[in-house]
């Protein structure tokens, strides 16, 4: 799979034109560990108008900085919208972060930092589609994550399918689905309905843009085939540090300087590997540990080892290890490093105790991304699908979320 794709990793393909394309910020290297969930457990806020979202990270710093927080409301091309914050807002943002801790008995020092949506200074007023914002006291963004949220006014129902097209047979998966609009007025859903399709809650490779293929009474009848294709790749490498001291099947060795350090088996290229099943998070982290009770705060920092056999076929191109916990951002700290006395690609990451997805991404001469190169593409994979429902009526300033569907491939049919 190949396309072009910024730096930061979340270029937003659709470039609004009343505004910057609001797109996620990654940490500096002394933030990590950022966990910003819903009432679920997934690492990517959906949240119905009312519940609460929280968000927490750590500064390896330790030295109890002051961080605010702002939060600013996007279309559904995340450009910002029209809206002024009292329209979106109930109290104000840009405040102070005020819940906070150092951490307790370990090695690597660290202040974490939690907040909770809504609070007693501000909550949400309308859907759609957020950013978050956290700064440090001199007003410098030190990094930024999406979230939506939505209100239940229609319902959605969808399935996943094998690609009808010859070419993709083993290696996509298609998401049909259908929106009842009973109880809800819609008088032009091609224009006043948008829909985005995200696959395991990754931006950069969702659908925009799907017109309903056909009205059925109250249901829009989205069964395309190509439309509404992705790749399937392949289930996700990981890792358990949830104990420093014993090595766990993917690790092999475990060694103390300093901190703990745990070297991984070294992975293998599946990419021309029978696809076999081995069940996943889809990317996804868990900070646990048993060390302590409290993991915010007790959870110890270790040295990950990854390796990766170097190939011909990589040539001068960068690989970088990715998944939920570093934000799949493809910077310097996440690149992988040649050795040539053992002709490994080698990586060393400091990465909170818990339990890890991960994954390589190959970035080539050209700027060209290929996500599933070295893992594979395989339509048995289980991946979520999330559909969002937009809905703009004529004159409105603003793209509200109206519904939500989610499908798995777990029960993926032909």
């Amino acid at each position: 799979m190949r396309f072009l794709i910024k730096q930061t990793f979340f270029f937003f393909f659709i470039a609004g034109v009343f505004g910057q394309v609001q797109e996620e910020i990654n940490p500096p290297e002394h933030i990590k560990t950022v966990v910003f969930r819903g009432p679920t457990e997934d690492q990517f806020p959906v949240i119905k108008l009312g519940e609460s979202l929280n968000l927490e990270f750590d500064d390896l710093t330790a030295s109890e900085q002051d961080y605010y927080y702002k939060i600013i409301h996007c279309n559904y091309d995340w450009t910002p919208s029209q809206l002024l914050k009292s329209q979106y807002l109930v109290g104000a943002d840009n405040l102070r972060i005020i819940d906070y801790e150092n951490s307790y008995n370990t090695l690597q020092p660290y202040s974490n930092y939690r907040l909770t949506i809504p609070n007693n200074n501000l909550r949400l007023k309308v859907s759609g589609n957020y950013l978050i914002e956290i700064y440090n006291s001199y007003g410098e963004l030190q990094f930024s994550r999406r979230f939506v949220a939505y209100r239940d006014l229609v319902k959605v129902g969808g399935t996943v399918k094998r690609s009808r097209d010859f070419n993709f047979l083993n290696e996509k998966q298609v998401v049909q689905f259908k929106i009842n609009t009973s109880g809800f007025q819609v008088v032009n859903p091609k224009k006043e309905i948008k829909i985005a399709i995200l696959q395991n809650h990754f931006w950069p490779t969702a659908l925009y843009n799907i017109k309903p293929q056909f009205t059925l009474g109250n249901e829009l009848v989205y069964k395309y085939d190509q439309e509404t294709s992705f790749y399937g790749g392949n289930e996700f490498l990981n890792f358990d540090t949830k104990d420093l001291r014993s090595p766990t099947f993917a690790i092999s060795k475990v060694e103390f300087k300093e901190l703990y350090n745990h070297y991984l088996f070294t992975n293998e290229y599946r990419n021309d590997e029978v696809y076999t099943y081995f069940p996943d998070i889809n990317g996804d982290f868990l900070v646990r540990t048993l060390q302590g009770d409290d993991v915010s705060r007790e959870a110890e920092y270790s040295n990950i080892h990854f390796s990766l056999p170097y190939s011909n076929e990589i040539g001068l191109d960068n690989v970088y290890v990715v998944g939920k916990f570093n934000n799949y951002d493809l910077g310097e700290e996440n690149k992988m490093i040649f050795n040539d006395e053992n002709g490994k690609l080698e990586l060393t990451l400091p990465i909170k105790q818990g339990f890890y997805n991960y994954k390589y991404v190959v970035e080539r001469q050209d700027g060209a991304i290929d996500l599933n190169y070295i893992s594979g593409n395989f339509h048995f994979t289980e991946n979520n699908y999330l559909i969002l429902v937009y809905y703009r009526n004529f004159g409105e300033l603003y793209d509200s979320i109206i519904g939500i569907g989610s499908a798995n491939s777990r029960n993926i049919s032909n």
